[in-house]
């Protein structure tokens, strides 16, 4: 049987096998092969605060690569349950597809060779671009400005320039959301250049689906969630997704707070 190995995770994915004829997967046959595929770790990946690795996780004929975090190779951190890194990568990848902003690569939350944890696309990416070098490139701003609202929403930690990869596709990609979903508030971010400015009317409407199915129990999106975080983090994202449908501006920086992740990059 021929592996076939992807290259992107848009709507549309091209796939590539070994003569190099393209065929065409879904975001949805992506999430399958991710979710029900069998994982062969290929190695431990460098310079990650936390166990990840390598893998290929290969179902029905397709064969994709992913980074798989393990549950028991999490560090303990002060103000974060134990154990549940993986859960809120999972469910950031949740809110950003059901936003259909894609900002977040296909993400599933499996036993894998190590136990539960959570397994990622892995996307092909240029190392040496990230978002400082490609902050002020006109091909970005949109994801940019979806992604400030993003990671307000997620309340994320963590979002350092490094976190954003431009894939070998030429589109960016938003990565490491395992410190998101805290009720208290602690976003640190590079991400301010927007701070202050209207929300773009498509983005409210988005916002405003979202909450609307946030709020609704028996919706997918929060028949999800209940598996992935507590009813007081899911409580939390429900307001501050209202808070933007309030104020309808971009966050920005408050004071007294450590507003920016380190390090930056």
């Amino acid at each position: 049987m021929r592996k076939r190995f992807v290259r992107t995770a848009l709507s549309k994915a091209e796939i590539a096998a070994p003569d190099d004829s393209p065929i065409q997967v879904t975001e949805a046959q992506v999430v399958t092969v991710l979710t029900n595929g069998e994982v062969e770790e290929q190695g431990l990946l460098p310079y990650s605060s936390n166990h990840s690795f390598l893998v290929t996780v290969a179902h029905d004929g397709l064969t994709l690569p992913a980074v798989y975090k393990p549950r028991r190779g999490e560090n303990p951190l002060w103000d974060f349950e134990w154990g549940t890194l993986c859960q809120r990568e999972t469910a950031a990848y949740v809110v950003s597809h059901t936003l259909g902003w894609n900002l977040v690569p296909p993400t599933v939350l499996r036993e894998g060779t190590r136990g539960v944890g959570s397994v990622q696309l892995f996307i092909p990416n240029n190392d040496g671009e990230h978002y400082f070098t490609v902050q002020e490139d006109a091909r970005f701003v949109t994801f940019l400005r979806q992604l400030a609202l993003f990671d307000f929403i997620v309340n994320n930690a963590d979002r350092k320039s490094g976190h954003c990869l431009l894939g070998d596709d030429q589109r960016l990609w938003a990565i490491d959301h395992g410190i998101c979903f805290h009720t208290e508030y602690k976003l640190r971010t590079v991400i301010w250049e927007f701070s202050d400015l209207p929300i773009d009317a498509a983005y409210l409407d988005d916002l405003k689906q979202l909450h609307k199915l946030l709020r609704d129990e028996g919706s997918h999106l929060a028949q999800m969630l209940c598996q992935l975080l507590t009813p007081a983090e899911r409580a939390a994202l429900i307001a501050r997704t209202q808070t933007l449908l309030q104020k309808r501006t971009f966050p920005a920086p408050q004071y007294h707070r450590r507003n920016y992740p380190w390090p930056p990059i």
